[in-house]
Parts: C-alpha cells; sequence; structure tokens
C-alpha cells in the first residue's frame, strides 16, 4: 500500500475530514490533499507529527528508500533556501557603499575618505547613478530576504538575475569612475553573491 492510500486509511479509521486532520497537523488542507492523491510527500516533520498523531512508526508510513529520498530532497531545500537568505544580505550590505567612507575627497592638499554624501569629486550625474544602482541592490536583497523567509518561490529566479545584473553594472561604473575603494567592496560583495549561486545551482542538481 503506498503512503497516500495508507494516510487516507488512517484518516476515514479516525473519521476525520482532510480539514480536521490539516488542523491537527498543523499543516494547510493543500498539503492534505496533496498528499493522499499521491502528488508529493510530507517533510521530514510532518511525517513525525503524522506518526506521532496516528500512534504509527515512519517505516510503517514509508520505504526507508523513501525517507531517504525525502530527506536528500528537504536537505538539498534547505541549502538552496539558506543560499537565497545570503544572498539577499548580501545585497542589503550595498548600504555599505552609501555609508562607509570610500570615496577620496581632497581638502586643503590633503585627500581623505568621505562617504557618498559627502563626496563632491565627482559629478551630480555619477553620484545620481551611484545612489540609483545603490538602491536598487538594498531593495532588490530586501525584497529577496522578505520572499525566502516566506517561503515564496514564484519570482526567485527573476530577483537573482536582476541583482547579478546590478552587481555587475555597479562594478563595471565603479570601474569607469576609478573609485578604488569602492570597487573593491563591490567586487567582493558580487564575488560572494557568485559562489552562493554557484552553491544553489549546486545543490538543485
Amino acid at each position: 500500500m503506498e503512503f497516500n492510500e495508507k494516510l487516507q486509511e488512517l484518516r476515514k479509521n479516525k473519521g476525520l475530514t482532510q480539514e480536521e486532520l490539516a488542523e491537527n497537523l498543523f499543516v494547510s488542507r493543500t498539503a492534505v490533499s496533496k498528499w493522499e492523491s499521491g502528488r508529493g510527500y510530507p517533510s521530514i516533520d510532518s511525517l513525525k507529527e503524522i506518526a506521532n498523531y496516528f500512534s504509527v512508526t515512519i517505516d510503517e508510513l514509508l520505504s526507508g528508500e523513501k525517507i531517504i529520498s525525502i530527506a536528500e530532497k528537504e536537505n538539498k531545500s534547505n541549502i538552496q533556501r539558506i543560499c537565497d537568505l545570503l544572498f539577499g544580505i548580501v545585497d542589503v550590505f550595498s548600504f555599505m557603499l552609501i555609508i562607509l567612507p570610500l570615496y577620496p575627497n581632497p581638502i586643503n592638499g590633503y585627500i581623505y575618505s568621505v562617504n557618498l554624501f559627502a563626496y563632491t569629486e565627482t559629478s551630480a550625474f555619477n553620484l545620481f547613478v551611484y545612489l540609483i544602482m545603490f538602491t536598487a541592490l538594498i531593495i532588490s536583497g530586501a525584497i529577496k530576504v522578505i520572499l525566502t523567509q516566506t517561503r515564496v518561490e514564484k519570482g526567485q529566479k527573476l530577483l537573482t538575475v536582476i541583482s547579478m545584473g546590478l552587481s555587475i553594472l555597479t562594478v563595471l561604473f565603479l570601474a569607469m569612475t576609478r573609485d578604488a575603494y569602492a570597487i573593491t567592496v563591490a567586487f567582493l560583495l558580487l564575488i560572494i553573491k557568485g559562489i552562493l549561486l554557484l552553491k544553489h545551482i549546486k545543490a538543485s542538481n
């Protein structure tokens, strides 16, 4: 007997509807419906809850091979989620390009490092582009963190592409304006994001 059939049988033996079972397991009715229709399997934590609720063992619900398969899939999913979260946090850290003294400003014959708001040795256009790019990265990162924390997958890939594109443009523009300290920070953030993206891709294979 397959898992979905076992779950249906256990639920009906207790005289429960899918909605009642979902409430008792603290999951959505859609999740229970998905499990019972054979379109998916619960997570390891949900399997434990089901086993405890019906006073059966996990082995009675699923074969050892299937449990291992679910655990591996869940592990990969967790790695991807962590990578997405860190990816977003790295983008949020782009605020360092605004507040840290990374830009050279000559005053009375001396060159001081100042933050972006005090940077006067560049054109207004450059400052405008800086603010637009850095702010876009921060917003992109914040949205990614929120989507990851709320487990919303829709739009994640597009957001990643936009974020990487913005980071590359930021590095190129800083290289053109020759702001050495700022480009170093921006390049390091881009490298970190690249590593996280590779780990995410590796976990999905």
